[in-house]
């Protein structure tokens, strides 16, 4: 099951760069590609206000 970006995300961009696949685009809130997301959890590792989730 892919990541999903709730709306506690703050787009301070610091998840991105950790997605191994670019599944992560920005936005207000920033966006997770599903069908590219490999489920590594390393933008959820990163993220300050604990805005990604399993989705």
């Amino acid at each position: 099951m892919a990541y999903k970006i709730t709306d506690n995300c703050v787009s301070c961009g610091q998840c991105q760069p950790e997605c191994p696949v670019e599944a992560i685009s920005e936005g207000s809130p920033y966006k997770i590609d599903p069908k590219k997301c490999t489920d590594c959890g390393a933008c959820a590792a990163v993220c300050p206000t604990e805005a990604i989730i399993k989705g």
